[in-house]
Formats: structure tokens, sequence, C-alpha cells
């Protein structure tokens, strides 16, 4: 099976996020044979991008989105806990500096686009400019409603120059998100990562539905395509993600580089 074809928006589709079951585990178990496929997709992602690494010819662009408590840091945490930190690099959006404004919204974001060879994963990202900007009315309806298609036009330059981009889309429910909130006021561990913003943001829920079911419906394309991912079940979540990654890095047929001399000239003193 093949998620992409599972959760993948097609492009010219109008989402409405009410078709997506964020409970949704298609015919998935939460036992010792899922853990066994996603221990075995966790090490050929390894395998890929050590080979993503050495060949250099493509770089692979991963866009975290979702609701507050969507889990995008479990995402970055349990999927790409094998991969060497060396050639992937995490790029936490927040509010843009008085340096960044004083440059057009994307300026921030192409300085973060990772090199060919590297994984670079954003965890918000963009489309920030056309949710929370959105929704909060920081500017008007005719600058913000300009930007899908200058995003789609950036995301389009960006793999015409060798980045691949998969963009996730977490999608969890409203009373999830009231679970997980609850959870971390009830466990010392996770106090740290409350803040009294994100509960002020649960009273704008469907604004923020309705925002992103534009940008999902705008901006997902054949070269940069949205997936609606079920994550109510964080295993499922990690399950889903892990595999879009590996058959999308697989499709990519990356070989190592031939060396540039004749490799068996070489001799090793003693």
């Amino acid at each position: 099976m093949d998620m992409r074809d599972e959760f993948l928006v097609r492009p010219g589709k109008k989402v409405r996020l009410d078709d997506y079951d964020p409970d949704n585990r298609l015919e998935f178990k939460h036992d010792d044979h899922e853990h066994e496929i996603q221990e075995k997709l966790l090490q050929r992602l390894d395998e890929l991008q050590y080979l993503l690494y050495a060949s250099k010819k493509f770089a692979l662009l991963i866009v975290l989105q979702a609701i507050d408590s969507g889990g995008k840091d479990g995402t970055i945490r349990h999927v790409m806990s094998g991969v060497d930190p060396q050639g992937c690099r995490v790029t936490s959006f927040k509010l843009p500096t008085p340096d960044e404004l004083t440059h057009d919204f994307l300026w921030r974001i192409h300085n973060a686009v990772p090199p060919r060879g590297d994984i670079g994963i954003f965890n918000r990202s963009h489309y920030e400019e056309v949710l929370v900007v959105r929704v909060h009315k920081l500017v008007p309806r005719t600058t913000w409603s300009k930007r899908y298609e200058e995003i789609n036009r950036f995301e389009k330059f960006l793999t015409e120059n060798d980045v691949r981009i998969l963009k996730f889309y977490l999608h969890i429910s409203r009373q999830e998100q009231l679970k997980r909130f609850e959870a971390r006021i009830h466990d010392p561990t996770k106090n740290w990562k409350l803040s009294p913003a994100d509960f002020h943001e649960r009273n704008y829920w469907k604004a923020y539905v309705t925002a992103y079911e534009d940008a999902l419906s705008k901006c997902s394309t054949k070269w940069a395509p949205w997936y609606i991912i079920p994550a109510n079940h964080k295993w499922f979540r990690n399950l889903a993600v892990s595999q879009i990654i590996v058959k999308t890095l697989d499709d990519m047929k990356l070989k190592y580089p031939k060396p540039s001399f004749n490799v068996r000239k070489l001799k090793i003193k003693e």
C-alpha cells in the first residue's frame, strides 16, 4: 500500500477537513507487526539519507503544519530519530524578527531551504503567512490572498532547482487537541510545552480550519503536494509520514557517485 495515494490532496481538489477522519488507521493495528514495519522504514530512511548525502543530486524539504498540539515536534523526534544530524536540519519558524519583517515574507524561508544532499524540515513554514496572518487579520485580505500563487511559484522554482518538497498537514480533532492540552497540564514533564496563547488560539478553531482548507486546496500541486495525515493516533501518524518519505526518496533512484580516480590503484603503506 502506498500511503501517498491514500492521503494525497489531488491538485485542484477543494478540501473540506470534515471529510477526513483524523482517527483513520486504514487496516493497521497498534501491535508488534506495525512496530516492525516502522522499524524497517526508519532503517531504510537512514540508508536513503546516506545516499542522498553522498550523491548531492537532490535536496528534500519536508514541511510540517498542524493546529496547536497536532504533533509536529513528535513527528520530527520519532520519524527522523535515525538519520545523520550532519545531513538533516530542522528550522522552526517563530514570529518574524524585525530584520525579517523588512524583507518579503519568503526571504527567511528561502534562507532555510536545504542544500543538495540534505534533508530540511520546516516546523511551521511560509504557510503561516496564509494561516495565522489571515486568522488574526495581521495584514489586509488583499495582501494574504495573493500569497497562495506566490507560494506556488516559489515552490515550483525550488523543485526546478532539485529540491523535492513534501508537505504534511497533521490532522487532529478538536477533542483530541483538548485531551493533549489536559495531558500537558497534568504531566510535570510536559508543563513546559504549555502556553496561554495555545488555549487562546483554540477560540479560533473554525477560522483556522477554513484557512487550512484554502491553503490545502490552493497549494497542493504536482511539484509540491500536500498530504493530509490522520494524526489522532501518534503511532499511525509516524508510520504514514515515514512511509511517504521513504517512497519519495526511493523514487529518486539515488546512486553513489563514482570516484574521480581508480580506487584499486590506491595503496596503503604498512
